[in-house]
């Protein structure tokens, strides 16, 4: 079966992490997200993939090539301009000659893609969305069904009071290829805004299907830090590399590969260690995340930050807790970085704390 994994977008809400590198490379629990996605298409039967690219497209190029690695065929369309989410997936439809899903490729999920296609049949449904009941209606968009599951309207991130729902559009979909009759090509094109909208005014079979499993969209940095610690924790069914250690104080770390640690370190709740990283005597680290190969100085302290790849911390350097680190930054001893910072570049005691 075939599927296609959206990847163009920017990812600008995750900045300054999504800086050099794209949305769906961001690793969660030390494996790119969209490794997991394709994993997880692969366990669902969908084996002839295809992703759009925009941004940095060679780092998704480069790791997955074909995709045989993964078992898959993984094929490629790159929008020079970005064609928006429908528009995107028109721009595929010499690929989608049949029943095809369509993903998020910035969703941590376990989905049943199966159950979700023989409901999309069942319903003789032209197109299918996964709807996830979540509590802060205010970040997504809601969907109304009626008793037999069919669309009935949409509303972009309500007020609690004004909720019609508590059914998420997860980004999840099944679509017939008759789907391409209403998209126009070669130009932008949006599910929510343009496309759904107009499937519910002509009243196509267009259908919500409930589902119970793991869904997380990583669109934001409180739930990019959510989705780590769900998959630390087992919420979400995927694979973990590395070795997940526990302490006697309760905290728990995941440990990448070729990862050297020093003595007395202090480890304090859920953290993640990327490939090749140092971790120096005497450091404390608090429900944080290190991308690959990023020395921390010893006597340095680590609270409830995220740095990217190729850090370098130097001795007694204090992250404050809500720090955002980009990749390739250093700091001199006994640097502070400020509470809920975000680093675009720093070298030695200069911290550039907006892009530039």
């Amino acid at each position: 079966m075939k599927a296609m994994i959206m990847a163009a977008g920017v990812g600008s809400r995750l900045m300054p992490l999504t800086m050099h590198v794209p949305k769906p490379m961001i690793p969660v629990a030390n494996r790119p997200l969209m490794d997991n996605i394709v994993c997880w298409l692969k366990e669902q039967g969908f084996d002839s993939l295809i992703c759009n690219l925009h941004y940095h497209p060679k780092a998704i190029r480069g790791y997955f090539g074909d995709g045989r690695d993964w078992g898959v065929n993984l094929d490629y369309s790159l929008e020079h301009e970005l064609l928006g989410t429908a528009g995107g997936v028109k721009n595929c439809e010499w690929f989608l000659d049949d029943s095809f899903a369509v993903v998020s490729g910035d969703a941590l999920t376990d989905i049943e893609l199966q159950q979700m296609m023989q409901f999309h049949k069942k319903q003789g449904a032209l197109a299918t969305i996964a709807l996830k009941a979540v509590q802060e209606v205010e970040q997504f968009g809601i969907v109304v069904t009626d008793d037999g599951h069919r669309i009935e309207r949409f509303q972009e991130k309500p007020r609690p009071e004004e909720a019609c729902s508590r059914l998420a559009n997860t980004g999840i979909y099944i679509f017939e290829p008759e789907i391409f009759k209403y998209i126009p090509p070669r130009q932008f094109y949006d599910f929510g805004k343009q496309l759904f909208p107009h499937l519910v005014k002509i009243k196509a079979p267009f259908f919500g299907m409930p589902v119970s499993n793991y869904w997380c969209d990583i669109g934001s940095i409180s739930s990019y830090k959510e989705a780590q610690v769900d998959a630390l924790v087992g919420r979400v069914a995927m694979s973990l590399p590395g070795q997940v250690v526990a302490m006697n104080n309760g905290a728990q770390v995941l440990l990448g590969k070729n990862v050297s640690i020093g003595d007395g370190v202090n480890w304090q709740g859920i953290n993640v260690v990327g490939d090749g990283c140092v971790i120096e005597d005497g450091v404390t680290f608090c429900n944080s995340v290190l991308w690959k190969d990023t020395v921390i100085g010893r006597d340095s302290r680590i609270e409830e930050a995220l740095l990217g790849s190729n850090c370098v911390l130097g001795a007694k350097v204090w992250i404050a807790p809500g720090a955002i680190i980009n990749s390739g930054c250093e700091f001199a001893d006994g640097m502070q970085v400020p509470a809920n910072a975000k680093v675009f570049n720093s070298i030695g005691s200069d911290l550039q704390l907006e892009q530039g």
